[in-house]
């Protein structure tokens, strides 16, 4: 059993190798073409694995700095294509526009609040003469 270890450890290291090269991206695989890296690892299971590992894996996605387009401190914004603003007059136009926007929809929003009101009111006002004193249909008092 203990003799087999070996092989069974090289056998799933060259595997995970091999699968991790052929679905790393093209563009961030590193020093060779994909396809030679996976030749390699197919070719030579312990030194190609071990080589695939060293050098030609994808390096891991470091956390983006206000450089490489991110708003560090925030790490909602620190994902992989989420980028921050780095022109300053359009940051003041989305802002104005955001503004402008937000006025109006305020002042839609008093406007219909007004209406509402004043339409309330006038059916207030209506129902009021309805009503007879004391609650009697003839306006005389209870009995």
């Amino acid at each position: 059993m203990i003799k087999l270890l070996p092989g069974v450890l090289l056998f799933l290291l060259w595997a995970y190798c091999l699968v991790d090269a052929i679905v790393s991206d093209q563009a961030r695989v590193r020093y060779l073409p994909k396809w030679a890296w996976i030749v390699i690892v197919l070719l030579f299971p312990l030194v190609g694995s071990i080589a695939w590992l060293v050098a030609g894996r994808p390096a891991t996605a470091q956390r983006l700095s206000r450089e490489r387009g991110g708003a560090p401190g925030f790490p909602e914004y620190e994902r992989p294509g989420r980028l921050a603003a780095s022109d300053p007059a359009k940051d003041e136009e989305f802002l104005r526009q955001v503004r402008a926007r937000a006025e109006e929809q305020r002042r839609r929003y008093e406007a219909e609040r007004r209406r509402k009101a004043e339409l309330e009111g006038r059916a207030g006002a209506e129902g009021e003469g309805d009503e007879t004193p004391e609650g009697s249909p003839d306006g005389a008092p209870g009995s």
